[in-house]
């Protein structure tokens, strides 16, 4: 592979506000790839991926290029020169890039390799708080999946088209997908590609939703004309995926204490094609007490540690904070305690976290039922990412009695 210097500049400029600045990774690379509109696709993946990757496994090769954050340019470089050199890939002879031991960098990295914070790059606290909620086998093999980088998955929106037809438009667009056993409308791209350029994506027929995700919706059993409420909406992903469910037809309350984001629910809600949304802004307990005992199903996608998605979110792993966590297993008892009251008798609840930690999780479920005998469990499920290869996640149904 030979390197270029502008898409190189562009991934030094990105980590160096991804690392020193805060900036969320996503945001930083979709900056870059906005830098030069001359660049074709060879060049964003590079970009993107090499981002991405970088970030990844920030601690690894901060740790073999013995260099600490804040980091200086020459240390970003450094970090660069480490990827290169694990990839086999040929320093250029640039003066930014400072004479590189590649022996000692392979080296330091088979010895880093025996241990798992370094070999999986993670902070030590990150890593004892999964020794100590999945036990040391399970972790180990979590976060080497966690690790990995995700894949496309698309899900066909069945008020549009049908899975089939989805996959045709795809391949004569040259995009190859295949189907993913047990996952009704899921579609795999068999390579990376962008999709959101596709006639099928502008015609609203697909949204682009991991796996793992597609299976909440379909948990709360909804059917047409019902009243359901999705109480933690945000940009709409599972309120689109509940729309189709219900065939367009009922009412679907979308709820959130963002406004951009319900904003960005509106705009792909009429491309999907769906028009029985209503968007709320949670802006006092109002929009909340209004709906106490109305619903026929609600869902609480709950705001969580988001450990189950970091694939997706390498960056995660570094703005994460060990109060964090407490913090979130308080909002996540509240949130269940006030929203389960928009649940009807007879109605039922799904809780649902993208964590993979049974404190955010099984236990949540546990003292939320001791606290309200109305609630019965039904049935739970708890998705690893070393089992399912898709994203950790965790959904429970609870129903209200009569």
């Amino acid at each position: 592979m030979r390197l270029h210097r502008n898409l190189v500049f562009a991934v030094i400029d990105s980590l160096r506000d991804i690392f020193n600045e805060g900036v969320y990774a996503d945001k930083a690379v979709e900056k870059a790839l906005k830098r030069d509109k001359r660049w074709g696709a060879r060049d964003r993946k590079f970009v993107a991926e090499t981002i991405y990757e970088i970030v990844r496994w920030k601690r690894l090769y901060a740790e073999i290029a013995a260099v600490h954050e804040p980091y200086s340019r020459p240390n970003l470089w450094r970090l660069f020169s480490v990827w290169c050199v694990l990839r086999g890939i040929q320093l250029p002879d640039w003066n930014q890039i400072e004479p590189t031991p590649v022996r000692r960098i392979k080296g330091r990295f088979d010895e880093l390799s025996k241990i798992r914070k370094f070999r999986e790059s993670i902070p030590d606290w990150i890593d004892d708080l999964g020794v100590d909620a999945l036990g040391e086998k399970v972790w180990t093999e979590e976060i080497a999946s966690l690790n990995k980088q995700a894949e496309v998955i698309l899900r066909t929106n069945t008020l549009k088209t049908t899975k089939k037809q989805l996959q045709q438009q795809l391949f004569d667009e040259n995009i190859a997908v295949e189907s993913i056993e047990g996952y009704d409308d899921a579609l795999k791209l068999k390579e990376r590609a962008n999709v959101f350029k596709t006639e099928a994506f502008k015609k609203g027929w697909f949204e682009v939703q991991d796996a793992s995700s597609q299976l909440v919706a379909p948990y709360l059993d909804v059917k047409p004309g019902m009243k359901v409420v999705d109480t933690c909406a945000g940009a709409g992903g599972k309120t689109l995926h509940l729309a189709s469910l219900m065939e367009n037809k009922g009412q679907l309350i979308a709820m959130d204490i963002y406004e951009s984001k319900l904003k960005k629910l509106k705009i792909r809600a009429r491309r999907n094609g769906v028009h029985n949304i209503d968007t709320r802004v949670i802006d006092s307990t109002k929009p909340i007490k209004k709906l106490y005992g109305k619903a026929d199903r609600v869902l609480i996608d709950a705001p969580c540690s988001g450990l189950g998605v970091i694939r997706r979110n390498p960056d995660s792993k570094w703005k994460l904070e060990p109060e964090f966590i407490d913090k979130i297993m308080d909002t996540q008892a509240d949130i269940l305690d006030r929203y389960s009251r928009i649940v009807k008798p007879g109605g039922k609840l799904v809780y649902a976290t993208c964590s993979i930690l049974p404190a955010e999780n099984q236990n949540q479920v546990q003292l939320f039922l001791t606290q309200h005998e109305e609630f019965n469990l039904l049935k739970d499920q708890k998705i690893l990412s070393s089992q399912s290869g898709f994203d950790g996640f965790y959904m429970a149904v609870l129903e209200k009695s009569l």
